[in-house]
């Protein structure tokens, strides 16, 4: 019982639902709330990409694109983003994690009209692809850019 009161207390103040945190845990993916809209969200993390010289791939919306073929998906939109120099040597050790690179920020709205802004753990990609801390350390730079780009 104990341990059921701790979980409610810590999803309550850390403002994830429980699908989000089923999400986190099981996927690997780091979930953040955040105060703005989703292509807000998307707007902010795209800005402090490129103030730091990081590579924005492609923006999709997916909400954009499930209009246009008359289908209904609440604000979902991608980033693709990343810096060759910190991949590169990472594909070349370990070609696999080309998979999960470049690196991917998703924000959405939830079915309560929070919006979320997410990305793959960098401890979930060390793990599966076997990294060393000196290699998986360019990964966690990702998390600090979101959190800047969300004051």
């Amino acid at each position: 019982m104990r341990h059921a009161v701790l979980l409610l207390v810590f999803m309550t103040l850390s403002n994830f639902t429980l699908s989000n945190l089923a999400m986190a845990e099981d996927n690997g993916i780091v979930a953040k709330p955040s105060k703005y809209s989703v292509a807000e969200t998307i707007n902010r993390v795209e800005s402090a990409a490129r103030a730091k010289g990081i590579i924005v791939f492609a923006r999709i919306d997916h909400g954009g694109e499930a209009d246009k073929v008359g289908l209904s998906l609440r604000p979902t939109q991608l980033l693709i983003l990343g810096n060759p120099k910190g991949g590169t040597p990472l594909m070349a050790a370990v070609p696999g994690i080309a998979i999960d690179l470049p690196m991917k920020v998703l924000a959405w709205q939830d079915a309560d009209g929070k919006v979320w802004v997410g990305y793959n753990s960098p401890d979930y990609l060390k793990r599966r692809h076997g990294l060393t801390d000196e290699q998986a350390k360019p990964l966690g730079a990702l998390g600090a850019l979101i959190d800047a780009a969300l004051q």
